[in-house]
C-alpha cells in the first residue's frame, strides 16, 4: 500500500468537456483523500458536480497520475483529445501497453510515474505519433460534446413496476436494453482489453472504405457533414474541383452539412473513390456520402385535371383580336334570367355615381 506522503492532493479535476458539461459556472464539491483510485488502488482527492439540469451527479473515478499517464478523462475513462475509447487510440496509433496490470507492479509503476510527473518529464508518447496514424484517428473522433452521455440511471423500482413518484422521480423511466454494451469495466477500459464500446467503434472502421454506387444515374450530389462555420463556399470548392466541374455548392450552416453539385457522373464517383474518409477542410474533418434524388409523389387527379384545363383554355392574355371580338358581352342588368338589382350602384349606367334625391325645398 502507498503512504501517507503519496497520496494524491488535488485542485481541479481533469475533466473531458462532456463531463464538465455545458454550464460555466458549474458548483463543485471537493473532499481530499475521499476515494481508492480504482486503477492504482491510491487515496485521492474525488470531486463531485452536476453537469446541467436533468442531469446526473458526476464523479472522479480514477487519480491524475492514472489520468495522465493514458491522457484520459477522470470520469469518463476516454481520450481527452478526440473522444473516443482508449482500445480504439492505442489499436489506430498502433501505442503498446506499458503498465502492469497486477496490484503490487501497479502501485510501484504509478508511484515512479507521479514524481517523473511533478519533475515535468513527459512519460507518454502520444504527442508522438504518426501524422498519417493521426489523421485516421481524427476521421472518426468526436468532434462535439456528447451530453446525452450525462442523462441519469433508469429506475429500477420503474422497471420492477414499483415506482409511485412518477414526473418527480430524478431517474428515467424506461426500460434497459440488453446488449453487450452495459457489460463495462472500468479497468477494462483503462487498460483497452474487452472492451465493447471500443470493439464496436473497431468493426465499423474495418469495414470496406468504399461507398456503394447509387444506382441512379441521373445523381451527380455529394452530402457533406461536419461543415463548420470557418469553411466556406471557395474552400469546399477548392477541395473538390479537382475531380470533376462543380455546378454549384449549397452550405447549410445551421444544420452543419452541404451539398456539393457535380456536372458529370464520373466527377462525383471520383470525388466519391479519393474523398470518402479521407476529406479534411480548414482541420474539420468532414463526412463524405452520396446525395439522393428528390421525391416526387404522385400527382392528384384533381391537379392533372386542372392542368389539362389550363391547356386547353387559353388564358386572357394569350387571345388574340379574334377571338375577343366572338365573345359574347354579358347581358344587361334588370334582363330575364338575371339577378335583379338591389342597389343602384349596381347599375353600370350610373358608372359608380349615385343620383342624389331631390330634397323639397
Amino acid at each position: 500500500m502507498s503512504t501517507r506522503q503519496e497520496w494524491e492532493d488535488s485542485e481541479f479535476p481533469i475533466l473531458c468537456e462532456t463531463c464538465l458539461g455545458d454550464n460555466p459556472y458549474v458548483r463543485m464539491t471537493r473532499q481530499g483523500y475521499g476515494k481508492d483510485c480504482k486503477i492504482c488502488g491510491k487515496p485521492f482527492t474525488i470531486f463531485k458536480w452536476c453537469p446541467g439540469a436533468g442531469m446526473r451527479y458526476k464523479k472522479t473515478e480514477i487519480c491524475q497520475t492514472c489520468a495522465k499517464l493514458k491522457n484520459a478523462c477522470q470520469t469518463c475513462i476516454l481520450d481527452l483529445e478526440n473522444g473516443l475509447p482508449l482500445q480504439v487510440r492505442d489499436t489506430i496509433l498502433n501505442t503498446a501497453n506499458e503498465m502492469p496490470t497486477s496490484d503490487i507492479n501497479l502501485q510501484y509503476y504509478s508511484q515512479n510515474m507521479d514524481k517523473q510527473l511533478n519533475h515535468g518529464a513527459a512519460v507518454t508518447s502520444y504527442g508522438r505519433v504518426d501524422s498519417l496514424a493521426r489523421e485516421s484517428l481524427k476521421r472518426i473522433a468526436r468532434t462535439e460534446p456528447y451530453y446525452k452521455r450525462n442523462r441519469p440511471h433508469i429506475c429500477s423500482f420503474f422497471v420492477k413496476g414499483e415506482c409511485k413518484r412518477g414526473e418527480e422521480c430524478p431517474y428515467r423511466h424506461e426500460l434497459p436494453k440488453e446488449n453487450e454494451l452495459i457489460k463495462q469495466n472500468i479497468k477494462d477500459r483503462y487498460f483497452g482489453t474487452n472492451d465493447p464500446v471500443a470493439q464496436k467503434i473497431l468493426n465499423r472502421t474495418n469495414k470496406a472504405s468504399k461507398l456503394k454506387k447509387p444506382e441512379d444515374k441521373s445523381i451527380t450530389s455529394l452530402f457533406l457533414t461536419g461543415i463548420e462555420s470557418d469553411i466556406t463556399e471557395k474552400d469546399i470548392k477548392n477541395f473538390f474541383y479537382a475531380f470533376g466541374e462543380i455546378k454549384s455548392v449549397v452550405i447549410i450552416y445551421k444544420s452543419k452539412c452541404a451539398f456539393v453539385n457535380f456536372a458529370t457522373r464520373s466527377g462525383a464517383e471520383l470525388a466519391v473513390e479519393k474523398a470518402y474518409n479521407n476529406c479534411n477542410i480548414n482541420d474539420h474533418v468532414i463526412r463524405v456520402q452520396w446525395g439522393k434524388p428528390k421525391v416526387q409523389g404522385p400527382k392528384s387527379e384533381s391537379t392533372s385535371k386542372d392542368a389539362s384545363k389550363s391547356e386547353q383554355t387559353p388564358s386572357y392574355n394569350q387571345l388574340t383580336y379574334s377571338d375577343l371580338s366572338k365573345m359574347v358581352p354579358p347581358p344587361p342588368p334588370g334582363a330575364p334570367g338575371t339577378q335583379p338589382l338591389l342597389y343602384p350602384s349596381q347599375d353600370p349606367t350610373y358608372l359608380g355615381n349615385i343620383p342624389a334625391k331631390k330634397t323639397r325645398n
